[in-house]
């Protein structure tokens, strides 16, 4: 089987090993690296055992997985330049080894297209070719899309093991200037054997303010899987999301995820990448109702308005009694990005019956309030007190929308934990009752 592969893909491309490939990543070029569950990690760990020949190769990501490049020995040849931060480049990002560029996911795209930040080089990682030579950027097509169209220079390793999604996924194989031919299995990552009480609550919570026949925005994690648990009496819900995991397929299934009501593309699940188990990438593989598609498209808010009733569920760090949310940093530290937050929010603010949910637990792990008097110092707004709607936690859910400052700090207190809606309470009153 392996033969025939590379039998085909000779014919179309420049088949060679991973370390003769990298070779085409020269000092100072700017070089995009294909995220989450397709983060290309053969050509990363070729990319980085290059790094005495390298100076000043930039690195620019979503999120990947999966890989580290945290490590300082990596300083004065890759720099990080992150457009959204997850745990493989945070002590990076947060040090003089790399940066964060704050921007809506759907306008990343534009970022390559604009030639705003022009790509050398990208390192994609693609299901083998069909009979008709086309790879499928698989798991990831968010941002990858734009880059494999506007890179000078693309290497991609072809992998049997990437699902062959369907959409915006499809690149011939001609494109691709350097082949790598690997053969190992995706990054996984599963929430269901996690058992989170407050968690379990906040799911039941939103999930009451679920309507049948709504479109749902979702991710990954606790929150996210429990919500869609409590969803199986519904009907007719659609899915229009930046990324799905797991806990949807049980609902596609059996239906209640039919699609049948959406708007823009009717009959069909939308998403821009995937993250989860190997029942997901199974499950996705030449999928038809499944339509991986380009995040510019899938987030942007004019299109996901469309949509009846988007149900947007997103989560935060700390919101203040005003209602401002932060989602992407503790104080200064970047802890995220901004993400598809606020292109979510804002679609389903204008959706017809729609709900823009911010879902968050009452305390962090250490039992410290995430409603605060005020945010931390240099913490992000990515949420702002004009755009927000619904907040829930374990404790219940309040819709903010139309409420001045003292009323919205009533509500917020309302579903703090009960041993800090008294501190909440005396700053609320020092605040709006001098």
């Amino acid at each position: 089987m392996e033969s025939s592969y590379l039998c085909s893909m000779q014919k179309h491309t420049k088949f060679v090993s991973a370390e003769e490939a990298v070779k085409h990543v020269l000092s100072g070029q700017r070089v995009f690296i294909h995220g989450s569950a397709a983060t290309p990690t053969v050509l990363l760990d070729a990319l980085l055992n290059r790094k005495q020949e390298l100076r000043k190769v930039e690195l620019v990501s979503v999120s990947t997985i999966g890989f580290d490049l945290n490590d300082e020995s990596l300083a004065e040849h890759f720099f990080i330049n992150s457009l959204f931060v997850s745990d493989s480049v945070r002590k990076a990002v947060n040090s003089n080894r790399g940066d964060y560029v704050p921007v809506f996911l759907s306008e990343i795209p534009g970022f390559f297209r604009k030639q705003i930040l022009p790509l050398d080089v990208a390192l994609l990682h693609v299901s083998v070719p069909d009979k008709h030579g086309y790879v499928s950027l698989g798991t990831s097509v968010d941002v990858a899309r734009a880059a494999s169209q506007t890179a000078k220079v693309l290497i991609a390793q072809i992998n049997p093991n990437m699902p062959r999604t369907h959409g915006d996924a499809f690149i011939h194989i001609s494109q691709i200037d350097y082949a790598v031919y690997v053969n190992e299995p995706l990054p996984v990552v599963s929430y269901s054997e996690s058992r989170d009480e407050v968690c379990e609550q906040i799911g039941k919570n939103v999930a009451e303010l679920v309507e049948d026949e709504a479109t749902l925005q979702l991710g990954i994690g606790n929150i996210p899987d429990n919500v869609l648990r409590n969803l199986g009496s519904h009907r007719n819900l659609g899915l229009h999301t930046e990324m799905f995991s797991d806990g949807a397929i049980d609902l596609i299934e059996k239906g209640v995820i039919n699609n049948s009501k959406k708007r823009k593309v009717n009959g069909y699940c939308v998403s821009g990448f995937l993250v989860g188990t190997k029942r997901l990438y199974d499950f996705v593989d030449d999928n038809p109702i499944v339509k991986c598609m380009d995040i510019s498209y899938v987030n942007d808010p004019h299109v996901v308005k469309q949509n009846p009733k988007v149900t947007a569920i997103n989560s935060a760090i700390e919101i203040d009694l005003t209602g401002q949310v932060c989602a992407d940093s503790i104080g200064m530290f970047q802890y995220s990005g901004i993400g598809g937050q606020m292109d979510f929010i804002r679609g389903a603010s204008l959706s017809e019956g729609g709900k823009p949910i911010i879902a968050l637990p009452s305390r962090t792990g250490k039992g410290i309030s995430r409603i605060t008097p005020t945010l931390k110092t240099g913490a992000g707004v990515v949420t702002t007190r004009g755009h927000i709607h619904w907040v829930v936690t374990e404790y219940g859910a309040v819709n903010l929308y139309g409420k001045n400052m003292e009323q919205r700090s009533e509500l917020l207190t309302s579903i703090a934990h009960p041993d800090d809606r008294e501190f909440l309470t005396k700053a609320a009153w020092e605040r709006f009752n001098k």
